[in-house]
């Protein structure tokens, strides 16, 4: 297993043999587990012609890392990375309801896969990243997103205030989330093309990142806890432009 990339977890796998069964080297399956998911994968697996392993759960947990692996194991092959051209042609192509979630810097998969989860939610069109300093498409953020890896293009780019800056001289409203944003989130129109920036854990976005926003919303807070973990945030801001584009609310 020194080649390729590891994917566990049963919503992780059935994303991978629904939309990528060609990548998948292998598949360990736990040996004596009467669980009709697991047996739905091995069933899929063998429909494929991928080879199964039956294994007990120590050798699952040894090639897991000792992670919540649900009883499934996959070896695949990487997926094909998403470049800077190919986000350039997905958003020429995006139109008017183009939209893009943009991580600056979130370093925990944890986080990295749940927002994945929560862009294939809400229809976003991609995920943008920095190639360096963040967290990346691993087996942790992998199984976290429950198969949304697999679902939404997750680009890397090298440098993130010229990516912002190329978006937009297309038209996109760049708009970040910041606590020290000048407008609420509910205030603010989310129609037309978007690209919603999020910053990193603690920290926030970059002083570069805020200069390239056209500009900074806040998540109005009624309690005694000053933000919400990035995730979290994601998602709430995720689903305000889908509230109001599905509601109409915003527009001229």
């Amino acid at each position: 297993m020194s080649d390729g990339v590891t994917v566990y977890g049963l919503h992780a796998a059935d994303a991978v043999l629904a939309h990528t069964p060609g990548r998948v080297l292998g598949a360990w399956l736990q040996e004596g587990r009467d669980d009709a998911r697991v047996a739905a994968i091995r069933t899929r697996c063998v429909d494929e012609g991928i080879a199964v392993q039956q294994v007990g759960r120590a050798e699952l947990d040894k090639l897991s890392g000792n992670a919540r692996h649900q009883g499934v194991v996959l070896r695949c092959r990487p997926a094909e990375a998403w470049n800077e051209a190919a986000l350039k042609d997905l958003v020429q192509a995006g139109g008017r309801g183009l939209l893009l979630l943009v991580l600056d810097g979130v370093t925990d998969p944890h986080n990295l896969g749940a927002c994945l989860r929560s862009a294939d939610a809400a229809g976003v069109h991609a995920v943008v990243a920095p190639r360096d300093r963040a967290a990346g498409l691993n087996p942790v953020a992998r199984k976290v997103a429950s198969g949304a890896a697999e679902t939404v293009p997750f680009v890397q780019v090298t440098n993130l205030a010229r990516t912002l800056r190329w978006l937009r001289d297309q038209g996109v409203w760049v708009i970040g989330a910041a606590d020290e944003g000048a407008d609420d989130l509910w205030t603010v129109d989310f129609n037309g093309p978007v690209a919603l920036v999020m910053g990193a854990e603690g920290a926030g976005m970059r002083r570069l990142t805020r200069e390239h926003c056209d500009s900074l919303v806040r998540i109005p807070m009624a309690g005694a806890v000053e933000s919400l973990n990035v995730s979290v945030a994601t998602g709430v801001c995720l689903f305000e432009v889908v509230r109001q584009r599905r509601s109409g609310e915003g527009t001229s």
